[in-house]
C-alpha cells in the first residue's frame, strides 16, 4: 500500500505557510481525510434575521447621479456650473458655441433658484457633449428632448442629435413664441446606435434658453424625471431591505444655510432636502463636496420613489450642523439649528403626511397622494466632534420622538472602527439609550478576515448597529472574500447588527473620486464588480433565523513582526535626523545622521528627498506617501529611533517598521488627517487598516523624539520619551468562515461557507441530526484572487449546480478561493 502526502495552505499572505499531512487510502465504508468541519445545532434558536439586514447606501460621488442614476443625458443642462464646483468650471462647461452665446444672470432669469440661462444670438447655436465619451442613444429607441426659451421677437430653434457619422435621428424644429418662458418638447427616434452623440441647439433668432434636456424614454418605472434603467436593475436585482441617502459627506460639509438672496446664494451648502423638491426647473443647484456640480434632478421625491419601486426600507441622512470629512466644524447658531431641527419633521411629514398637510400636499403634486412609510431617520454622518455632535443630535432626536414617536432616530460613532472619537461616540449613544449607532470603516482584506468576531461581544441590551458604509479596499475577488467572511459574523450577530450596506454604491469609470465601488459604469455600459457578486449572493439568499453552528479553524503559524524601516509623509515637508536601529540585544543594525549621503535609503514612494544641512528633508508638501526604506526585511526583534521635525504642509509624518514592500507595512501616522489626530496604521497587500488611534496634532517647526519598540508581535511606541501607546499583532486572519440560516418560507438550511485560501477545503458537516433531502442547490462564486469584473470581461459570477449525497452528516470540498451556499431542503 502506498502512501501520498497532501499539502495545503494555512494562512494568508506572508505568513502563508505549507503543511503536509499523511493521506492514507481509506476503506469504503470510513469517513474520507477532512481539513474542516461544521457542526449544526437545528435544535437551537439563533437570532432572527430582520427583512432589511441588507441594503445600499446611494451618495451622490463619482458622478453617481447627475451622468450616473439620474437618466438625464444633457451635461450642465441649465448652465449653473461654477467655479464654485470645481475651479475649472464656467457656465459653458459641456457646451461649444458657434456664433455668439453667453452665459446671463440677471433679472431675465427663469426663476430665482435657476440663476443662470443662455443667451443665444440669432444665426448661432450650441452643442452639449453629454458625459464620458458623449450622448450615448439606440438604434430605434426614443429620446424626449424638451427645453425652457424665451424670444422677444418669436424664433425657431432646430434641435438636432448626431455624431462625427452624421445624423443620429431626424432633426426637430420649435417654434418658440413672443409671450415669455415656456417649455417645448420634441421626440427623437434613434436611427443608430453610437456613444458618441452631441445635441445641438440652433436658434434662427434671438433667444433665451434654459433646461435644456434629453431623456431616454426607456427608464426605469418612472418618466419624464426617471432613472438610468440598467442602474436601477442592478441595484433591484440586490433586492435590498433598505436605501440610504443622499450621504454621505454631501451631509455634513459646507455652508448649513438654504439657497437664497439672504445666504447669498451660497454654493458649497450641505444636502438639503427641501432643496431637491417640487418642479425640477426650481430646483437649487449645490457644490458638490466631491469636486463637481450636483443638480438635484434626482432629489428625495426620487429617492422616494426608487425605495419604493423596489421594495427597500428608504432611510434618509439629514444635517446635524457638525461639518466632518476634514472639516470638523460645530455650528454655534441656535437659530439655524432649530431650522434644521424643523426641516427634519417637514421632511417625515413629506413623507408621511396625509396629502392634505403642508407636505403632504406638496408629495401628492409630485404624483404620490399615498406616504411612503418612513420609520428610520438618520442624523449626521461621521462626525468627529463627538460631544458637539451628539448634543445636537439629542435636540433633534427629542423633537423628532415628541412628534413622531415611532420614528427611530439613528445616530453615528464617526468614521472609524475604533479610536477615542469611536469611544466617545458610543458611551455617548450607549448612556442615552440611541436606538441604532451607524459604524464606517473601511479596512483591508486582512482586518476583515481578522475581525469575524467583531460584533460577538458587543452588549445585546445597548444599541443596534447599522454598517452604514464598509469595504475592504478593492474591487478584485479577494477583496470581495473577505467581505464574505466578515459578513458570516454580521448574521451570526444579527441581534445586534440590524442593517448593514457596502459602500459607495456606483462609479463611473470616467469620474472617479473614490475606490473601490459597488457598480461602475460609463455612458452606455454597466458592470457589477466582484463584491456586488458577493453582495447580490448574500443579499438574495438571507433566511430568516440564524442556526447555531460551529467550525474548525485554520492552524496558523505566526512568527515574529519582521522588516525594515521607513520614513514618509503625506501633504507635507519634513526634515529626518539620527536614525537608529539596535536589535534586542543592543546590537547596531542602522546608524544615519545623514552627515554624509543618502545611500542607505531606497525610495520607494513619491515626493522629493535630499540631504541638507545634515537632515534628510521631503520637500514636496503636496506629495501623497512618499516612503523611503533601508534596512533587512528580515529584522525582528528592534529598536528604532528617528528624530522628526514638521516644515510644511497639511500633515505631520510617518515612520514605517515591520517594511516588508511597498505594499507591506506598519507606519505610525503622527499628525494626519489634516492634523487631526495620530494613528499606527497596517498595510497589507496595499490595502491599510488602523490599529490604533488617537487625537493630536504636529507643530511645524518642532523637532520630536520617535523610539518604536518590536518585541516578538508586540509594538510599544514612545513620544519624546513618554509611552503613547502599544499593540499586539496576534490576531489570526482566519480564512475559513461559516454561517448557517433557515429561510422559513422554502423551508430550508442554507449553509454559507466562505473558503478564503488557496486550496480546496474538504469539509465534514454534521447538521446534528435534521432530516433532510438528498439534493441541494449549490450556488458558488470562485476565481483567481486578483480577479476582477469588466466591461467586456466577467471573471466573478455565480454558478448554480445540484449536489447530490447530502444527509445528515456528509462532506463536501469547497474550493479555493471560493463563496458557497448550499440550500438544503429540510424534511417535515
Amino acid at each position: 500500500m502506498s502512501r501520498t502526502t497532501r499539502y495545503r495552505l494555512v494562512g494568508l499572505g506572508a505568513g502563508a505557510v505549507l503543511l503536509a499531512t499523511a493521506a492514507l487510502p481509506a476503506p469504503a465504508h470510513a469517513e474520507e481525510v477532512t481539513d474542516y468541519a461544521i457542526a449544526v445545532d437545528p435544535s437551537a434558536t439563533g437570532p432572527a434575521i430582520p427583512r432589511t439586514m441588507y441594503g445600499v447606501f446611494f451618495e451622490d460621488i463619482n458622478r453617481a447621479a447627475d451622468g450616473g442614476l439620474y437618466a438625464e443625458l444633457v451635461q450642465n443642462r441649465s448652465f449653473e456650473y461654477s467655479t464654485a464646483d470645481n475651479a475649472s468650471y464656467t457656465p459653458l462647461t459641456s457646451w461649444t458655441v458657434s456664433g455668439t452665446a453667453r452665459a446671463a444672470d440677471d433679472s431675465g432669469r427663469l426663476n430665482e433658484r435657476n440663476r443662470t440661462y443662455l443667451a443665444l444670438a440669432a444665426g448661432s447655436s450650441v452643442t452639449n457633449a453629454g458625459y464620458n465619451t458623449g450622448i450615448a442613444v439606440r438604434d430605434g429607441e426614443r429620446y424626449d428632448f424638451s427645453v425652457w426659451a424665451r424670444a422677444e421677437a418669436g424664433a425657431t430653434l432646430t434641435v438636432s442629435l448626431q455624431d462625427s457619422g452624421g445624423p443620429l435621428a431626424t432633426a426637430r424644429r420649435i417654434a418658440v413664441k413672443k409671450n415669455g418662458w415656456a417649455k417645448y418638447k420634441a421626440t427623437f427616434t434613434a436611427t443608430r446606435t453610437s456613444t458618441t452623440g452631441r445635441l445641438t441647439v440652433a436658434a434662427d433668432g434671438a433667444a433665451a434658453l434654459d433646461m435644456v434636456s434629453l431623456f431616454p424614454r426607456d427608464t426605469y418605472k418612472h418618466e419624464p424625471n426617471g432613472l438610468r434603467k440598467d442602474l436601477a436593475e442592478k441595484v433591484a436585482a440586490l433586492r435590498p431591505g433598505f436605501v440610504r441617502f443622499p450621504g454621505g459627506c454631501l451631509v455634513n460639509t459646507g455652508s448649513m444655510r438654504d439657497y437664497s438672496e439672504a445666504s447669498g446664494w451660497q454654493r458649497k451648502r450641505s444636502y438639503q432636502w427641501k432643496d431637491t423638491v417640487g418642479p425640477v426647473e426650481q430646483r437649487a443647484t449645490n457644490a458638490n463636496f466631491w469636486g463637481y456640480n450636483q443638480s438635484y434632478g434626482l432629489g428625495y421625491y426620487e429617492y422616494f420613489r426608487f425605495a419604493e419601486d423596489i421594495g427597500a426600507m428608504p432611510l434618509p441622512v439629514v444635517p446635524a450642523l457638525v461639518t466632518g470629512c476634514g472639516q470638523n466644524q460645530a455650528v454655534a447658531d441656535d437659530a439655524l439649528l432649530e431650522r434644521h431641527i424643523q426641516d427634519t419633521l417637514d421632511l417625515i411629514e413629506f413623507a408621511n403626511g396625509p396629502a392634505t398637510s403642508t407636505w403632504g400636499k406638496v408629495r401628492a403634486r409630485m404624483g404620490h397622494p399615498k406616504p411612503f412609510h418612513l420609520t428610520h431617520i438618520e442624523v449626521g454622518n461621521e462626525e468627529n466632534l463627538p460631544a458637539e455632535f451628539f448634543a445636537r443630535f439629542q435636540r433633534f432626536r427629542a423633537a423628532v420622538q415628541a412628534k413622531y414617536p415611532y420614528m427611530k432616530v439613528v445616530s453615528n460613532s464617526g468614521p472609524d472602527d475604533s479610536g477615542t472619537t469611536f469611544d466617545t461616540a458610543w458611551k455617548l449613544n450607549r448612556d442615552a439609550k440611541v436606538d441604532m449607532v451607524d459604524e464606517h470603516y473601511y479596512n483591508s482584506p486582512q482586518w476583515f478576515l481578522q475581525n469575524n468576531d467583531r460584533y460577538d461581544s458587543y452588549d445585546r441590551q445597548g444599541p443596534k448597529v447599522f454598517l452604514g458604509e464598509y469595504a475592504s479596499q478593492g474591487n478584485a475577488f479577494k477583496n470581495g472574500l473577505a467581505e464574505a467572511a466578515f459578513m458570516t459574523g454580521l448574521e451570526r450577530n444579527a441581534d445586534v447588527v440590524r442593517l448593514a450596506s457596502y459602500a459607495p454604491l456606483f462609479a463611473n469609470e470616467d469620474y472617479v473620486q473614490w475606490r473601490p465601488d459597488l457598480v461602475w459604469f460609463n455612458n452606455h455600459a454597466s458592470w457589477g464588480s466582484a463584491n456586488y457578486e458577493v453582495q447580490k449572493l448574500f443579499m438574495t439568499n438571507v433566511g430568516d433565523r440564524v442556526v447555531p453552528s460551529t467550525a474548525t479553524g485554520t492552524p496558523s503559524v505566526s512568527g515574529p513582526i519582521t522588516g525594515a524601516v521607513g520614513l514618509s509623509t503625506w501633504n507635507t515637508s519634513a526634515a529626518f535626523d539620527d536614525v537608529r536601529v539596535t536589535g534586542a540585544d543592543g546590537s547596531p543594525l542602522l546608524g544615519d545622521d545623514f552627515s554624509g549621503d543618502a545611500s542607505k535609503w531606497t525610495h520607494t514612494g513619491a515626493g522629493s528627498w535630499a540631504v541638507q544641512d545634515g537632515r534628510y528633508v521631503q520637500t514636496d508638501d503636496t506629495a501623497e506617501n512618499t516612503m523611503v526604506q533601508a534596512g533587512d526585511p528580515s529584522w525582528h526583534d528592534y529598536d528604532l529611533h528617528v528624530k522628526a521635525t514638521k516644515k510644511s504642509g497639511k500633515e505631520g509624518f510617518l515612520v514605517a517598521f515591520g517594511v516588508k514592500d511597498t505594499g507591506n507595512y506598519f507606519w505610525w501616522n503622527l499628525g494626519g488627517w489634516n492634523n487631526t489626530q495620530s494613528a499606527v496604521e497596517q498595510a497589507v497587500d496595499g490595502g491599510k487598516s488602523t490599529l490604533m488611534t488617537k487625537a493630536g496634532s504636529v507643530e511645524t517647526g518642532r523637532a520630536y523624539d520617535i523610539d518604536v519598540k518590536v518585541r516578538g508581535r508586540q509594538v510599544t511606541l514612545y513620544l519624546d520619551g513618554e509611552e503613547w501607546g502599544s499593540f499586539t499583532d496576534d490576531k489570526p486572519a482566519e480564512p475559513f468562515r461559516q454561517v448557517v440560516t433557515r429561510d422559513a418560507k422554502t423551508g430550508e438550511l442554507i449553509v454559507k461557507v466562505v473558503n478564503a485560501q488557496s486550496a480546496a477545503a474538504r469539509t465534514a458537516i454534521d447538521l446534528g441530526g435534521a432530516e433532510v433531502a438528498s439534493r441541494a442547490r449549490a450556488t458558488t462564486l470562485a476565481a483567481a484572487p486578483d480577479a476582477v469584473n469588466s466591461e467586456t470581461s466577467t471573471a466573478v459570477a455565480p454558478r448554480t449546480s445540484t449536489v447530490t449525497g447530502i444527509a445528515g452528516k456528509f462532506t463536501y470540498t469547497f474550493p479555493a478561493n471560493s463563496i458557497t451556499f448550499l440550500r438544503i431542503k429540510e424534511k417535515q
